[in-house]
């Protein structure tokens, strides 16, 4: 009987199993969480032949290292890195077959975060409402992936992709992210406003599946109570008393009490993903999502 498995050589900094997430369980406390960059998960999937909502492995920055236990193909997109099976060069961005007992290395982003590991058949935890997702937050879904790990490989269902290679979106020199005011950019003077809407802000290293806080300019609020906690939208531009903002991404949480002054088109957010710390930062008030 063949072996569907992928055991974790070398886990990296942060890797992860995630696939489009859990939405619809904000009223339970549980957020959305799924690939930060989720058009470069869903275009890894195509190239494996697997199903959109399989699930992938998300690594961040320095990679991670696999050896499948039975053949396989897989493809890595995302952040653009070196790909190796067995120290051997293979393509990025393109359907790779992968012997059995090889070990396939993705490398060190050499621009960008989150690189994405798709393999035939996905990633077959156990999946915890709906999902296979890990959530950071709330600790749902399977822990970050460790040495040793060995995780289940469901049964391929179609043919791979037939190219050599695929376009993909470079991360970003600059992130320009559309934002809608509101609902509570009334808790900020009009020079703030002003400021969070004219001015650079760099990425933080700070960051985190949880939020991409920024480093900059304070913007001051025109109020010093706090509010009471409420509902938190996904790409919701949090602004606490240091005055620095906070983009909610995947993992966020479903209440806070610190003033939104914004939010993120969702559309703009897989770039927010791969927007490595130093990057700078502006944003851009739309009035219509």
């Amino acid at each position: 009987m063949t072996d569907r498995a992928l055991a974790i050589v070398r886990s990296g900094a942060l890797t992860t199993v995630q696939d489009r997430g859990r939405p619809g369980h904000a009223h339970l406390g549980v957020p959305r969480s799924g690939a930060l960059d989720g058009p470069a998960a869903a275009l890894a999937n195509r190239l494996v032949g697997n199903r959109p909502e399989s699930a992938v492995l998300e690594t961040t920055l320095n990679g991670c290292s696999v050896r499948p236990r039975s053949t396989v193909t897989v493809a890595v997109t995302g952040a653009p890195c070196p790909v190796t099976v067995d120290g051997r060069p293979v393509s990025w961005g393109a359907p790779v077959a992968v012997p059995a007992g090889a070990l396939l290395d993705v490398g060190t982003a050499v621009s960008g975060v989150r690189s994405y590991l798709a393999v035939s058949g996905g990633i077959l935890v156990e999946p915890v409402l709906g999902s296979r997702s890990t959530d950071l937050l709330s600790g749902l879904g399977p822990p970050p992936v460790t040495d040793g790990a060995v995780l289940p490989l469901g049964t391929p269902e179609a043919l791979h992709a037939r190219v050599d290679f695929t376009p993909q979106p470079a991360p970003p020199a600059e992130l320009v992210l559309r934002v809608t005011p509101g609902p509570r950019d009334d808790w900020f003077t009009p020079e703030a406003v002003r400021v969070f809407t004219t001015s650079t802000f760099r990425v933080s290293s700070a960051s985190n599946r949880i939020g991409l806080r920024t480093e900059g300019p304070a913007v001051e609020r025109a109020r010093s109570d706090e509010l009471p906690s409420e509902g938190m939208v996904l790409g919701a531009v949090q602004v606490p008393p240091n005055g620095r903002p906070v983009i909610f991404l995947a993992d966020h949480p479903t209440t806070g009490g610190y003033p939104v002054i914004g939010v993120v088109r969702e559309a703009d957010l897989p770039a927010a993903a791969q927007a490595a710390p130093g990057t700078p930062v502006r944003f851009i008030a739309v009035r219509h999502r």
